[in-house]
């Protein structure tokens, strides 16, 4: 697996020339460091976002293939689907938490759209895609990873819709990882911990606010999109051809350390 432009991590290198990934939601965050992880790997990457004009996000897009989508939007996820040649990898990436646009994710319809937001728009996307990923020559066969959270495993208040999916999704991952094997596809998810982002610029630059969470994460940091894609692309590389329906956490460790708890904060988890 290696490659002359390299990637990220020293003595490690991905060589994906030749396949194509599709990044939903890949402008910015997580799916901006996995999309160019990929890039930089050799990869025809494909990302997602929710501008119809991708000048308008005001950064440099051009090594991309981009398609507009916002989700939950059935008709275009199979639009998109139609629209590819060839598919070796999904990221499932597109997603968020509707407790940050002021919505009540307890008053059950807007919890019904954190599902589909969250679950069903990824399992349809996954769908849509599988007879291409079903084709894919990569070796160790195709992959469709998901995006976790570490509220699949613990409650978080405020987000009960976003919750709800994002432990439903390692269940999901459970079951596809099983029935599409046969199909040379694996279905595998990660789950970050606290992640800089945009979501969360503003609390990553009060040193008060985070320092419930670093007093929690044995690591005593945060994590990047590059910990994520670098997982990511291991995932999905022939090295993780025998792991498929897992769901690896990063989280430099809060989810195995006994101080772990929630602190009270609108941080994404």
């Amino acid at each position: 697996m290696t490659q002359a432009s390299g990637t990220d991590w020293p003595i490690i290198h991905f060589d994906y020339t030749g396949y194509t990934v599709l990044v939903t939601g890949g402008t910015s965050g997580i799916g901006a460091g996995i999309a160019a992880a990929y890039r930089k790997s050799g990869a025809e990457v494909i990302i997602t976002g929710t501008h119809d004009d991708p000048a308008s996000y005001g950064i440099d897009l051009g090594g991309y293939r981009y398609l507009p989508l916002r989700l939950p939007d059935d008709r275009r996820i199979e639009a998109i689907a139609d629209s590819l040649p060839a598919l070796d990898i999904l990221i499932n990436n597109a997603g968020g938490i509707l407790t940050n646009a002021n919505q009540d994710e307890y008053d059950p319809d807007i919890f019904e759209q954190a599902l589909r937001l969250n679950l069903t728009s990824g399992y349809r996307m996954a769908t849509a895609c599988r007879d291409l990923l079903s084709g894919s020559k990569l070796p160790g066969g195709a992959s469709v990873i998901g995006i976790a959270s570490m509220t699949s495993f613990f409650g978080w208040d405020g987000i009960a819709g976003y919750g709800a999916a994002k432990a439903a999704l390692v269940q999901t991952t459970k079951t596809l990882g099983i029935a599409w094997v046969n199909q040379n596809i694996r279905v595998n998810a990660v789950a970050p911990g606290m992640t800089a982002s945009r979501a969360n610029a503003r609390m990553l630059d009060d040193p008060a606010a985070m320092a419930p969470y670093f007093a929690q994460i044995p690591m005593r940091r945060v994590g990047t999109p590059r910990d994520i894609a670098g997982a990511v692309l291991f995932l999905t590389s022939p090295a993780a051809a025998y792991i498929t329906g897992q769901t690896l956490p990063i989280d430099g460790g809060w989810s195995i350390s006994r101080w772990a708890t929630v602190p009270d904060s609108k941080a994404t988890p």
